[in-house]
């Protein structure tokens, strides 16, 4: 039975916070991606058919959406506000001073540090109004790298993180190493990393900032362009500021606001690793409907990384790739099976992630470097990163 989050408790005197006030949820009709809701705790459970019918649903999931919520995980509704309140706080007191000493800079293949609202590089690019704060495991071990006004907090931050990786993400890997037909801990042992508090993943407080009118025409109603995540899995905890949309069924759909819940998809690696039957699947941050665009939208996330000297390719000792073969429908993994059918080195985990930071992040994707391409009467944006070619839709 997996032990619930304990925070740390400290008798050293911490400055006051004040608590985060959840914006009230969008009352507008839109359309809503269907999303399957993990029940993590049941994991535990002495009955068989119930951990059958988890892992059913899991595979479900994963292989149609790359999507899913992840309820009862171990961390109440009172313990993860008071972390939206922590990073509320540092986005309010982060000094001038600490945000240009700590300024991030995306082409050493990292994201490490404060990015202004102003583009996805070091230099000053074109206003999008987001600011994060990205804590990569030398983060933790260094206060210095981190913003003065949450020094007091770093230990209430690096527990929650640590109980997200060791906890959660390890279960959550032990039921898609099931998925898989594998020994409960594969995924664990040999995909994810383990250097460091956060591995090779990191951990981003983000906060948007409302548009006004000119700004929102600039970016025509999108504030992150389509992409899919690198590593092993995200997990994004819903908010009531609506602005997540997945491609599903060709078409860019919401994800509805479920209090408390994980928003979990897959990355690439995980794509590859399992033949295509796990999906790593496109999303993006779009405006809010018109009834919460005057809101700032804040946000937790917690990307899992891979090792990063691994190479991406099928795992076929697994018994359900042996019996049911590759999943061959476009995307990441066609790509990674092209080259390795062609005789190609395919990247190592490393590698990869650090190239898309580098190359052409977040740029619109009738911009990519290759042009459009249309197919299935859908417009993409094509691109090739370390001979790898990538599709976004326009």
């Amino acid at each position: 039975m997996a032990a619930p989050f304990n925070p740390p408790t400290s008798s050293a005197e911490k400055p006051e916070v004040p608590a985060w006030i959840p914006p009230q949820p969008t009352k507008m009709d839109l359309e809503w991606a269907d999303l399957r809701t993990i029940e993590l705790s049941l994991l535990d459970s002495d009955d068989s058919a119930v951990v059958a019918g988890l892992v059913a649903t899991t595979k479900a999931a994963i292989k149609e959406d790359g999507f899913l919520f992840l309820t009862n995980y171990g961390i109440s509704l009172e313990q993860l506000h008071r972390q939206f309140s922590l990073a509320q706080y540092l986005h309010l007191n982060i000094s001038q001073e600490d945000k240009e000493r700590l300024l991030w800079d995306p082409s050493t293949g990292v994201f490490a540090g404060f990015k202004p609202r102003f583009g996805w590089k070091r230099e000053k690019g074109n206003y999008d109004g987001i600011e994060h704060f990205n804590f990569y495991s030398p983060e933790f071990e260094d206060d210095n790298r981190v913003p003065r006004c949450v020094v007091p907090f770093m230990d209430e931050i690096s527990s929650f993180c640590d109980y997200l990786v060791t906890s959660v993400n390890r279960r959550l890997l032990r039921l898609l190493s099931m998925v898989l037909e594998l020994p409960d801990d594969y995924l664990w042992d040999t995909v994810q990393s383990h250097d460091g508090l956060v591995g090779d993943g990191y951990f981003r407080h983000a906060l948007y900032y409302p548009l006004d009118e000119e700004s929102r025409i600039a970016r025509k109603g999108v504030r992150m362009y389509g992409h899919t995540d690198y590593g092993t899995t995200t997990f994004l905890f819903s908010v009531p500021v609506t602005a997540l949309q997945i491609w599903k069924e060709d078409k860019w759909r919401y994800v509805k606001y479920n209090p408390g819940a994980l928003v979990v998809n897959l990355g690439e690696t995980l794509e590859v690793i399992s033949g295509g039957h796990f999906k790593a699947t496109l999303h993006k941050v779009a405006e809010p409907p018109e009834d919460q665009r005057h809101e700032q939208r804040l946000s937790l996330v917690l990307f899992n990384g891979s090792k990063g000297d691994m190479r991406l390719k099928p795992m076929t000792e697994s018994p359900l790739i042996q019996r049911e073969g590759f999943v061959l429908k476009q995307g990441i993994f066609m790509q990674f099976k092209n080259l390795i059918d062609s005789g190609l080195p395919v990247p190592t985990n490393k590698d990869w992630r650090e190239a898309q930071i580098r190359t052409r992040l977040q740029i619109a994707p009738e911009e990519r470097l290759i042009g459009v391409k249309e197919v299935n009467g859908t417009k993409y944006g094509q691109d090739i990163i370390l001979g790898v070619p990538v599709m976004l839709p326009v």
